[in-house]
């Protein structure tokens, strides 16, 4: 018999036989087995010896070979990462980022050989492929991936649908601005059948969270989406080939050799690492040098209420006397410059804002290739001639950042737009925020002149519709734990006006209280903030919350996420320097009172700002015992805020 069983074994196809490697975060909390099995690359994940993802496909197809299936097993290399960096615009300035790294080789059927690198800290795993040159093949195109995510059956998921290519207004979505399901079903289909948007977030019941996303992206790949499936299954989808009006591959193609983006996993048996983490940009390097220091700050902008008539002159003098009162670094002008004012004018206003001690964002179309939006500037941004002129322009007038908007979906084409724009920008000393747009994926760090990105459902839709203002606590209370998560989000919030509207009656009336908008400034992070503030806010808000937004921070040295569940309530702090800022907000139908643990306050008298039953706003001190324990009391659709 056991001559019988070495000869058979002799004979039988290599990929009968064990092919699996395993890597661990550095305190062995978070595990990643790799398998071949029947010629399928797998991997799976436990956190605590509890399952976070089931067998999940590893491989792509390609122009050169198919390295989904019939794979082999080569071998592998193991490592070890210890990075320490500073980056001033993202939830936490200095980051100490160690982990364990795994390369495992995989050959097809043709004897071609790549690899995966997989890294494991903490609470994070990455990874990504590495495609070497074959020969004198020195080019590929990826043409799919069989990427996934397998969650056990018993998982919920917090997920927002893709939209549909050349839709919306001036056919320029996707845009990344529909809203999210709270616990819902895995593997739910998508009514337009295009997937979820990255990143997604999962609760694993009893055995954690998980938090899906990508980083890396840039102009030599298309940016992905989650694909549903089926079994818990979610796959690496790529763009849609109807978006930007239909021009462009939905693949990715690159030189060789080369490598895919990193997927990224971030997990937990709490929120806590969810919140916090940083893998977004731990995994990437700044692509080029800033040309300056860049300067970040609070901007007013009078679009956002006042909405296109107030696009003139005189309306855009008050804004700007509203910046200098504030002590804001920046005024936004906003679309339609060009019409209603035109460059000479408009270098008047940029002139009085600098007597004033303010600078100067625009607002430009991105393109007039993949939209029908009709806001002007138009035609300027997308083609490199017409965009360097206009960028020395506006150097010289003294312009300091652009408001770049109406993007036209996830391929390759757009990313590199995304790219080429920043670039140039960077050249002529200008910061750039995206607006209608798709999620940044490290950009923060990769491009240093990046300062903002919509891809929310942000506070024009609180403007334009009753559903959303009715769901803005919820959507808040989202944030923190998903979008906001994974990069900087320039929401444009913080409303002061009891109706969004200029005349601040009548219609559009507001159903969060003063403090829950406060408490937006902090809890939605990004570099440059665009705040919904009016002139007339000056007299008709409280005194306090103006004092407030005087003072409030758009960078942080720090964040600690205190309390809280993805729609229904969050509690988190930030530092900057020595001076800590708790905010809370709550979606629930009740007053939600919580005893709290906070170190950073120990034995300190801090302001709290709170709500009354009626939703009325004040401020008082509040002293907080030596063990650093409080109790707050968060009405529905109301905040908390606690500053030392």
């Amino acid at each position: 018999m056991k001559k019988i069983l070495i000869i058979s074994l002799l004979f039988c196809p290599l990929w009968i036989y064990p092919q699996d490697a395993t890597v661990s975060s550095p305190d062995g909390k978070l595990g990643l087995s790799i398998a071949v099995k029947t010629g399928v690359p797998f991997y799976s994940v436990k956190y605590n010896g509890k399952t976070i993802l089931e067998d999940s496909p590893l491989g792509f197809i390609s122009n050169i070979g198919d390295f989904s299936k019939n794979m082999t097993f080569e071998g592998k290399n193991e490592g070890k990462i210890d990075k320490s960096y500073i980056q001033d615009k993202i939830k936490t300035k200095n980051v100490h980022y160690v982990a364990n790294e795994l390369t495992i080789r995989l050959k097809n059927a043709e004897n071609k050989e790549i690899e995966v690198v997989f890294r494991v800290s903490a609470n994070d795993i990455a990874f990504r492929y590495q495609i070497p040159r074959f020969g004198g093949t020195m080019s590929c195109v990826i043409e799919k991936e069989t990427t996934g995510f397998r969650f056990p059956s018993f998982t919920t998921t917090f997920l927002s649908t893709m939209m549909a290519p050349m839709g919306g207004w001036g056919r320029s979505t996707p845009s990344y601005e529909n809203g999210y399901e709270a616990d819902g079903a895995l593997c739910k289909p998508t009514r337009n059948n295009e997937g979820y948007v990255f990143p997604g977030l999962f609760h694993v019941g009893d055995n954690g969270w998980a938090l899906v996303s990508e980083t890396g992206v840039s102009s030599l790949y298309c940016a992905s989406h989650l694909k549903e499936g089926k079994e818990g299954l979610y796959t690496v989808g790529f763009p849609n080939m109807l978006q930007n009006n239909g021009f462009g591959s939905s693949g990715a193609s690159f030189g060789l050799p080369g490598t895919s983006p990193w997927r990224t996993i971030t997990v937990g048996d709490n929120l806590k690492p969810i919140v916090e983490t940083t893998i977004a940009y731990d995994l990437v390097e700044p692509l080029y040098e800033p040309s300056q220091e860049y300067r970040y700050g609070r901007s007013t902008w009078s679009w956002i209420v006042w909405q296109d008539a107030s696009m003139n002159y005189d309306d855009q003098v008050k804004f700007i006397d509203l910046a200098n009162a504030m002590g804001y670094e920046y005024i936004l002008i906003d679309a339609l410059w060009d019409v209603n004012l035109g460059k000479t004018k408009l270098e008047e206003l940029v002139n009085y804002a600098h007597s004033k001690n303010v600078d100067v964002f625009l607002w430009y179309n991105s393109n007039g290739g993949a939209n029908d939006a009709p806001q002007g500037p138009r035609d300027v941004m997308n083609t490199s001639v017409a965009r360097k002129k206009e960028m020395k322009w506006l150097k010289e007038i003294g312009i300091k950042g652009l408001k770049i908007d109406f993007f036209g979906g996830d391929k390759q084409e757009t990313m590199r737009l995304y790219e080429d724009i920043l670039s140039d920008a960077n050249d002529f000393g200008l910061m750039i925020i995206f607006h209608g747009c798709t999620l940044p994926r490290g950009w923060e760090r990769m491009y240093p002149n990046f300062v903002g990105a919509e891809a929310v459902v942000a506070s024009e839709n609180l403007v334009f519709s009753q559903q959303v203002r009715e769901q803005e606590a919820f959507n808040a209370c989202l944030h923190p734990f998903i979008r906001n998560a994974v990069a900087c989000m320039e929401f444009g919030g913080t409303f002061l006006n009891k109706y969004l509207n200029r005349s601040n009656s009548g219609r559009n009336l507001r159903l969060t209280s003063d403090v829950f908008q406060l408490a937006t400034a902090v809890l939605f992070q990004n570099p440059i903030q665009n705040f919904a503030l009016t002139p007339d806010n000056l007299t008709g808000s409280p005194a306090f919350a103006i004092e407030f937004m005087k003072k409030v921070p758009t960078v942080w040295d720090e964040i600690c996420f205190i309390d809280g569940y993805p729609g229904k309530y969050v509690v988190l702090a930030r530092r900057n320097g020595s001076q800590w800022y708790l905010a809370a907000v709550n979606a629930e139908s009740q007053a939600m009172k919580l005893k709290l643990n906070l170190p950073f306050f120990a034995g300190k008298t801090v302001d709290y700002y709170s709500d009354d039953k009626t939703l009325v706003s004040s401020v008082r001190q509040m002293k907080i015992n030596a063990k650093g324990e409080a109790e707050i009391i968060i009405q529905p659709n109301g905040g908390v805020i606690l500053k030392n």
